[in-house]
């Protein structure tokens, strides 16, 4: 009896040695510890690593960057049965416990002993986890576990476990960039949380033990294991029911990777927001939380993204097929691997016959057919999944080509068949002037195993393409802001990231030449109706040799009023105004136009467009057109916002054209905020006569075309330059200004005028973007003033004297009147000559 007592007595002291022993470890630990602690309370304001996002002006996804991909929630925008899955899988006691789990801790204790102070599971509750990953390094040791715990217990103090949860879900790497559960679930699923399936949350769930050992596409049978390991653990927790837990459990492998799909396709325009945060932010633009808001319009994008490709597709169609992308290629991996080419693999061949005989083995079990095709196709789908598409068009291989059809498989197996409709076109390319005959079968255009590109057409069916020969650029202006609304800068930024719109400095040809006519009109010096003579002229050009500049059309008018030259674009005409108004008066005039005076050559090929400029400053210089002449400036960053968009960084407040403002007036009120006004650079009255003479480059000169669009308020220019290496087409309407440009990028010949290569893409963007809107023109001055003249010399004719024209002027700038004079016919029949009125034979 008395042993008995002694040994409970000394195993009550043992307990009570271990528990103060333990106690003061702990509280030796604390002290020791807690000076080297993070600050617990900065989780409380912890902003997470999010990417940057780039917005069209209505909240549109057009881009985004960073290594992170991560979409962060609140607590109550997690769906119980996520946090259920979550808790079943890493802490099922999470809501019970004060920050640590003193069974997980044991469990830890005996992995230090047994593996030699390496912790491999060990034990850490959430809370230690978020610990872990806001404040501490990854490292497996005995010393972080200790300060991982301290943490815990504080955070325990400081946060609720809804904060802690919310830290948790929005922290975790779940594999393939994917940075927390609403971004894994995008990642997987392309859905949001709440869209899931059990068997999908119970799936995400799984991933934060080892995001690639039971990543659903990299291991999907382990990861099916640990899925329905999770929803085992739910059932067994009283989370779900055995019915929830049987359909669960059977569910197939849904998920799928998926990367980040823009809304609106603007990538030239997402890559110049990136560079300009870059700029501003450096590399915290990657995972401040940055949110880029773009004056982009995301009706008016796609359409200018359609437009430009279609163009450029059918400007290449005309100028014939320049053959298949690459020949002859192997269908099987088997056959692809015995022609690939051995050199640099001598040392892995040499190690032993295995090598080669595996690889060969693994190739065969590789193989794939398809229904409709006979043999083995797997090299050829591999091809196809590793050659991007450009644009809308897509890559194929052909399967056959006989007679005058032409069966064809893209991505994924897929088969078409291609009739002579869709191959006649084909015929060979010889130079960007000719042609080859047209093809006689479909085997004269490609063979089996020859890499094509596909396009899609509106019914159904698919046609032969190829990537175009040429680049363009399109891009369009809010003119009264300068707000950049679209703009895409080539046929595809995925084939070229050359941004063609901002980086291209073309010459303009004779878009330019409406800012000559215009430096004269707002000069006083000419009219709409002075007459210039269209005539031969001999130039120097400043070296040894003679400048004998010619009009397009070879041919001379003589004696030309400036309005039915700018229609006809006469060159020798512009050459001439250009000397009358003169080169200083003019450059200097010119600057209100946004042109820098050293970009600007200072000769007489300036009439002519030969300053080398890029798309989007001839937009803006239109866009001052368009406007009545007040000078705004090009720009598309709207506002940046961080975290979300209350949290406004920074807002633009752009100089606006005020039409209606007093002189003198700086600032106008537009929707709540104050806008500084936009000088005015040209008269108001000559900005108007300079548009009505455009509307004629439409109704009766080259961009005659665009009356199909059978809108009286569209006016602009074509453009061509010397040896046709770019094409233009520049219009607006008192809504939209649009510049076209089509050229090649090594600026050899397109070997067309602008009228046929650019014209015609203008046409179908303005035809899409104004369906539906009311006509857009402005009203006349109230000072404009209309004359007759008569049309061989522009002056006025006298009042009752009948004949002539109807022409517009500035009042300060009618021309003289017309000397009275009578028809020498009229004065011979009449026997009254000499008296020089009309009036006086009768």
């Amino acid at each position: 009896m008395k042993f008995l007592r002694t040994l409970i007595f000394s195993a009550a002291w043992l307990l009570i040695s271990l528990t103060a022993a333990t106690v003061l470890s702990v509280v030796g630990a604390a002290l020791y510890f807690a000076p080297g602690l993070p600050d617990v309370r900065q989780l409380q304001d912890f902003e997470l690593h999010t990417p940057l996002r780039i917005f069209t002006r209505d909240g549109k996804l057009i881009g985004e960057f960073g290594d992170e991909r991560r979409m962060p929630v609140e607590f109550d925008e997690i769906p119980p049965e996520m946090v259920q899955a979550l808790l079943a899988a890493e802490d099922s006691g999470f809501f019970e416990h004060r920050g640590v789990d003193p069974r997980g801790l044991a469990r830890a204790a005996f992995e230090l002993v047994s593996s030699g102070g390496d912790i491999q599971s060990g034990g850490s509750t959430i809370t230690m986890q978020v610990a872990r990953n806001y404040l501490l390094t990854l490292d497996r040791t005995f010393t972080r576990k200790i300060r991982e715990i301290l943490l815990a217990l504080q955070m325990e103090q400081i946060l609720s476990k809804e904060e802690i949860l919310e830290l948790y879900v929005n922290k975790i790497f779940l594999g393939h960039r994917a940075y927390g559960i609403a971004a894994a679930s995008e990642t997987y699923y392309d859905r949001p949380l709440g869209e899931l399936t059990l068997a999908e949350k119970a799936m995400i769930a799984g991933l934060p033990k080892a995001p690639s050992s039971f990543n659903p596409l990299a291991n999907p049978e382990r990861s099916l294991i640990r899925r329905n390991w999770i929803l085992f653990r739910m059932r067994e927790l009283g989370h779900i029911d055995q019915a929830a837990y049987d359909e669960a459990v059977q569910a197939p492998i849904t998920a799928r990777r998926h990367i980040t799909r823009p809304e609106v396709d603007a990538e030239y325009v997402a890559e110049m927001a990136r560079q300009f945060a870059l700029e501003r932010f450096g590399e915290e633009a990657y995972t401040g939380g940055y949110r880029i808001h773009t004056t982009l319009d995301s009706d008016l994008q796609p359409y200018a993204q359609r437009a430009l490709a279609d163009g450029l597709i059918a400007y290449d169609t005309r100028h014939g097929w320049r053959g298949p992308e690459e020949r002859d290629i192997p269908p099987s991996l088997v056959e692809a691997q015995d022609r690939t080419e051995r050199r640099g693999l001598e040392e892995e061949l040499s190690e032993s016959p295995e090598v080669m005989q595996t690889a060969r083995r693994a190739a065969e079990r590789s193989q794939t057919e398809i229904e409709g095709i006979d043999g083995d196709v797997s090299n050829w789908l591999q091809v196809l999944e590793r050659t991007p598409g450009f644009g809308p068009l897509q890559p194929a291989i052909v399967v056959a080509s006989e007679g005058r059809e032409m069966q064809v498989m893209a991505r994924g197996g897929e088969l078409h068949t291609i009739d002579w409709d869709g191959l006649s076109w084909a015929r060979p390319h010889l130079s960007p002037r000719s042609r080859g005959p047209e093809p006689g079968s479909a085997a004269e255009i490609a063979e089996p195993g020859d890499l094509v590109r596909i396009l899609a057409r509106e019914d159904g069916s698919h046609r032969l393409s190829q990537r175009p020969d040429a680049e363009g650029s399109l891009v369009v202006m809010e003119p009264d802001t300068g707000a950049i609304l679209a703009l895409q800068g080539g046929f595809d930024f995925n084939a070229s990231k050359f941004n063609r719109a901002v980086q291209a400095q073309r010459q303009s040809g004779s878009i330019f030449k409406p800012f000559v006519y215009l430096a004269a009109l707002d000069s006083g010096l000419m009219t709409a109706a002075s007459v210039v003579n269209d005539a031969p002229v001999v130039l120097e050009d400043g070296s040894n040799e003679l400048w004998r500049p010619v009009n397009s059309s070879r041919d001379f008018l003589g004696p030309t009023r400036l309005r039915v030259a700018l229609a006809r674009s006469r060159n020798l005409v512009t050459i001439r105004v250009l000397q009358q108004v003169g080169m200083d008066a003019t450059l200097d005039f010119l600057k209100g136009f946004g042109f820098a005076e050293g970009r600007l050559p200072n000769g007489l090929s300036l009439a002519l467009g030969s300053a080398d400029l890029t798309p989007l400053e001839m937009t803006n210089a239109y866009a001052v057109l368009a406007n009545g002449g007040f000078q705004v400036s090009p720009w598309f960053i709207e506002r940046i916002t961080r975290g979300d968009d209350s949290n406004v960084l920074d807002e633009a407040l752009p100089k606006v054209a005020c039409r209606d403002c007093r002189d003198g007036q700086s600032e106008v009120e537009i929707e709540g905020r104050r806008h500084p006004v936009a000088p005015r650079v040209a008269d108001p009255t000559a900005i108007y006569i300079l548009r009505d003479m455009l509307r004629d480059v439409i109704e009766n000169g080259t961009g005659r075309a665009a009356l199909e669009l059978e809108r009286d308020d569209l006016v602009g220019k074509t453009g061509t330059t010397n040896g046709y290496r770019d094409a233009w087409f520049a219009g607006y309407n008192s809504d939209l200004v649009t510049t076209v440009w089509v050229g090649k990028d090594d600026n050899e010949t397109i070997a067309e005028y602008g009228g046929n290569a650019a014209l015609p893409i203008w046409i179908d963007f303005m035809g899409a973007a104004l369906e539906g809107r009311a006509e857009a023109m402005p009203s006349p001055p109230t000072d404009l003033v209309t004359a007759r003249v008569d049309p061989q010399t522009g002056r006025r004719l006298p009042d009752g004297e009948t004949g002539g024209i109807s022409e517009i002027f500035h009042p300060d700038h009618l021309p003289d009147y017309q000397s009275r004079r009578v028809d020498r016919e009229v004065e011979q029949r009449s026997g009254s000559q000499g008296t020089g009125a009309y009036e006086a034979i009768f």
